[in-house]
């Protein structure tokens, strides 16, 4: 086998050199294996594999019109929640061959949109986790580029939800278990659409077990944000809060130690997602457990599927939903004989 010269890149023609077959060939057979006889892709294979040979995405990109780059959107990279989500996709997408590019949308519409545009030609399909977008935004985006959402669920896109509003009706019966009658939602983005689920959710469940329950906020689903949201809830002296997530929730319990509210003695606590470091707070959190990184491998694999075209016809309005369970820790406790967190002087 010829020797390649040092520091240069492995090339087609290196490997029609060392296989005596034409670079046309090498190029069918790494690219349309189908099209050349197995022999011969064997032995361009192997001879691919002896030169360390890689593949230029931008030139494989050029003869099969595929760039073996799949976008994932998040709202907030800096949200833990996502960092399962981020870890099951790049897995995912590197066993299959794919490059994962991932865009933070800064909690916006419009940057999902632009960054989407701008990036197109570099893609082969999109996830996006959380979108803000509008109902007829998705449709349209997925009328031009193949993407699958996660914790979006819109007609004619397909879709991966974890199903907290389950979650929620669990964590509202545990509530009514533990005697508690007065509860709080504390509200996310208003743009969230799992925020409204989770809130028609509890509503629902509240309802039919006789409790009264109201909603505050809307409130970012960051930690800075539970100063104002403990705040909001010590006002309406519930016995008992649900909250969007996590992060806000390890926020309000900072505010409610500062104001010298006993949790769970005062106030109970739930929150949604179990972030890292959800049960390393003070209490540990009662909240919602969630398979999110198999969240991120499932919406890999529809998106693949539809890519190699072994998506059925009907399948594009599959939505594919993942349990989920309440996981009971230590800011849930029963309800006070009296409510008198007024939060000290």
């Amino acid at each position: 086998m010829p020797v390649q010269e040092r520091g240069r890149p492995v090339t087609i023609n290196d490997i029609a050199a060392a296989t005596g077959v034409a670079a046309s060939t090498v190029s069918r057979a790494l690219s349309k294996p189908g099209r050349v006889s197995t022999s011969t892709r064997e032995r361009i294979e192997a001879a691919a594999r002896e030169l360390d040979y890689i593949p230029n995405r931008q030139a494989r990109a050029l003869t099969s019109g595929r760039t073996q780059t799949i976008a994932v959107l998040v709202s907030d990279v800096t949200n833990p929640f996502y960092f399962g989500i981020i870890r099951g996709t790049h897995q995912a997408l590197k066993a299959a061959g794919y490059a994962q590019l991932l865009i933070d949308s800064e909690d916006s519409a419009e940057v999902e949109t632009q960054m989407l545009h701008r990036m197109r030609q570099s893609l082969d399909g999109a996830i996006l986790a959380a979108s803000r977008l509008s109902e007829r935004a998705l449709t349209l985006l997925a009328a031009e580029i193949p993407l699958v959402t996660i914790n979006r669920n819109v007609r004619g896109v397909q879709s991966v939800m974890i199903d907290t509003p389950s979650g929620i009706v669990q964590a509202v019966e545990h509530l009514a278990s533990l005697g508690h009658r007065d509860l709080t939602y504390v509200s996310g983005p208003e743009r969230s659409w799992p925020n409204e689920a989770r809130w028609r959710a509890m509503r629902t469940a509240a309802a039919k077990l006789g409790l009264q329950v109201r909603r505050v906020g809307p409130f970012a689903g960051s930690r800075p944000s539970g100063t104002a949201a403990a705040d909001a809830v010590l006002n309406t002296r519930a016995t008992a809060c649900v909250v969007f997530n996590d992060l806000l929730a390890i926020g309000m319990l900072s505010r409610l130690g500062e104001r010298g509210v006993r949790l769970p003695d005062d106030l109970s606590i739930v929150g949604c997602d179990d972030i890292f470091g959800a049960d390393f707070c003070h209490p540990p959190l009662t909240t919602l457990t969630a398979p999110i990184g198999q969240a991120g491998r499932v919406a890999v694999a529809m998106l693949l599927s539809r890519l190699k075209g072994q998506t059925p016809p009907d399948a594009v309005r599959r939505t594919v939903v993942l349990s989920t369970h309440l996981t009971v820790r230590e800011s849930t406790g029963p309800a006070p004989a009296v409510v008198g967190h007024d939060g000290g002087p």
